[in-house]
């Protein structure tokens, strides 16, 4: 692939999410993190077009719902629903979704944009995936929208929208002061590309976490079909819109304890020495940003560092040194 191409297709990389009956996209670039959804400040002379407040790494930034904006029915929170963090070149604010499904390269003849767009639409495009529509959002829409202050949905009561019960509410607070309480993560507006992201998650109790400029596709339900007579830690190929490829069981790659996996699974798609490989991990996590001088010098084995993020430590996984395993045997399907 051209370098070109690789500068497009990491341009139309986008995180695609549900929110209600429908599933939308933001280009990956403007995704600062994702996170459980925490317990939102609400003053009264909060503006309507906004759902709450949140002070996010010494910021007090908005946080929306879409369906407002598309005149969509909002159906009371949980604490289940997902936040998404998001930057435009100006502003900070948050995007409530139901749930993220993953992240895909846009193939830019797939996408079709809408005709009549102004700069009050937040989609102003479309995407045809499996069979489905994914609705583009323009965030810079949003923000143009935010610094407006509309005064709709007066008749909405945002605060009964959040849960009431003791327990959602003490779960929600307590995300809301481990945002506060984190140290690790430190925005400042002159810093914002300044720093590299990750996308986290689970192999057995642990944590750990890929550098995103590897990353091609984050995929929550994969199916895996089994090949006889591979190693032990290759756990089949899959079909991605035609392109076989590999599945590598990363636990029993590293020589961790690994049970049966199921036939459907998380994986996390890579790409590094001009070779893609589908991880299969546990859980997926969240996609945050992290600093870099706050890493110590990377190792050269599968494991390049550590660090603490949110009291919690992550390890980064060397994908250079992964996918130029002599133990990978790759065959051409």
């Amino acid at each position: 692939m051209s370098s070109s191409n690789l500068i497009e297709q990491k341009k139309n990389t986008h995180l695609y999410f549900q929110t209600g009956e429908n599933k939308y996209a933001i280009n990956s670039d403007n995704i600062l993190e994702i996170m459980k959804l925490p317990a939102l400040d609400y003053p009264q002379k909060l503006p309507n077009n906004i759902v709450g407040l949140l002070k996010y790494n010494n910021f007090v930034i908005n946080v929306v719902d879409i369906r407002f904006y598309l005149n969509i029915e909002v159906p009371p929170y949980t604490t289940h629903n997902e936040l998404l963090i998001v930057k435009t070149d100006e502003v900070i604010f948050g995007i409530i979704t139901d749930k993220v499904i993953g992240i895909l390269p846009f193939d830019t003849a797939q996408m079709d944009a809408i005709p009549f767009v102004d700069n009050k639409m937040i989609i102003d495009s479309l995407y045809k995936f499996n069979q489905e529509t994914i609705f583009i959002i323009n965030i810079y829409a949003i923000e143009n929208l935010l610094k407006q202050h509309d005064s709709r949905w007066a008749d909405v009561d945002i605060i009964s929208l959040f849960p009431q019960d003791e327990e959602s509410k003490s779960i929600m607070t307590k995300r809301t002061l481990a945002i506060a309480d984190k140290s690790s993560l430190k925005l400042a507006s002159g810093e914002l590309h300044a720093k590299n992201k990750y996308i986290s998650f689970n192999l057995n109790n642990d944590s750990y976490c890929i550098a995103l400029d590897f990353v091609k596709e984050v995929l929550k339900d994969t199916s895996i079909t089994k090949v006889p007579g591979i190693p032990d830690f290759i756990e089949g190929i899959m079909n991605l819109r035609g392109d076989y490829i590999t599945v590598i069981n990363l636990k029993k790659f590293l020589g961790l304890e690994a049970g049966i996996a199921p036939d459907k699974k998380p994986v996390i798609i890579v790409k590094c020495n001009e070779l893609k490989l589908a991880l299969l991990i546990d859980k997926i996590n969240e996609l945050f940003e992290f600093m870099d001088n706050d890493l110590l010098e990377p190792g050269d084995g599968y494991f390049s560092n550590e660090f603490i993020y949110n009291d919690s430590l992550y390890t980064i996984l060397n994908i250079d040194k992964i996918t130029s395993d002599k133990r990978i045997i790759i065959t051409d399907m």
